[in-house]
């Protein structure tokens, strides 16, 4: 039995719930940034302050070229902030840790190594590092069979579709049993049907390991159908123009009186009053 990590026993935590371990807590207060750009300078986001609970599921909603990204990376400790503090559980973000995982929209897989061996790339870090927890060998199989790729692990990248890509860029990013996953806009290339299809995997994932997420997408039926809380930002640079509690219940229907609603309220935050 896999004992490593509250990844490793997500079965045992479903059924378990009170024995997870809970997201971050993330707290972004009067964030500012820049980008230097041809002797001139390009505000990019203005005066940010937001809050993640542990555990919760918060979508950034957009117009495109504003900001997101940015701000996820500043959160992830991938930049730093040209104004403004951000935290995770009380403590400064001051650069990238394990416990906040990115996901990008491109998998980014080793097209070298097998699925087993790009799951396996945190856990061999943390080995080089000597900071190894548990059996990695465990943690790697309890990743790859959350997400439904044990049967897959001797594959490499080329002989997976989109969708199965995208499962083994979560599992390494689960194998780390992350307290915050990062996500911007990991399902932007995939066709409908395997979109839909993740999304509801994505939701699985989230209730059984109760990480916190930050999602960045450009669709707003994608955010009311993941998140408990969307926050919508204005054109570059970024202010917080709306948030936009969710409180439908899972599993959640996309015909759902209360999500049509909620779309046309951040539509027409977003200025799209159709």
């Amino acid at each position: 039995m896999v004992t490593t990590s509250s990844l490793a026993t997500s079965a045992h935590v479903a059924a378990n719930p009170s024995e997870a371990r809970d997201g971050a807590r993330i707290d972004v207060r009067r964030v500012s940034h820049r980008f230097a750009m041809r002797g001139e300078t390009l505000p990019v986001l203005d005066d940010i302050s937001l809050s993640v609970e542990p555990g919760e599921f918060v979508a950034l909603l957009g117009p495109s070229g504003c900001g997101k990204s940015t701000l996820l990376r500043l959160v992830a400790g991938l930049d730093k902030p040209a104004a403004g503090v951000l935290q995770a559980n009380g403590e400064p973000i001051t650069g990238p840790d394990p416990s906040r995982v990115v996901v990008f929209q491109d998998p980014t897989l080793f097209p070298w190594r097998t699925v087993r061996d790009n799951v396996g790339l945190g856990p061999e870090a943390q080995r080089a590092g000597r900071k190894g927890r548990g059996n990695a060998a465990e943690r790697i199989d309890a990743a790859l069979e959350l997400v439904g790729l044990s049967k897959f692990a001797d594959a490499f990248p080329h002989q997976l579709s989109g969708g199965m890509a995208q499962r083994a860029a979560l599992a390494r990013a689960l194998v780390n049993d992350p307290q915050l996953l990062v996500l911007d806009e990991p399902f932007g290339k995939l066709d409908s049907l395997t979109r839909i299809r993740m999304q509801g995997e994505l939701v699985r994932l989230w209730q059984h390991a109760r990480f916190s997420v930050l999602l960045v997408t450009h669709d707003v039926e994608e955010a009311l159908y993941l998140a408990n809380r969307v926050i919508v930002l204005s054109e570059r640079p970024a202010r917080i123009v709306a948030q936009v509690r969710n409180d439908a219940p899972y599993p959640r229907h996309r015909d759902d009186p209360k999500l049509v609603a909620l779309r046309r309220e951040v539509l027409a935050q977003l200025g799209l009053d159709v």
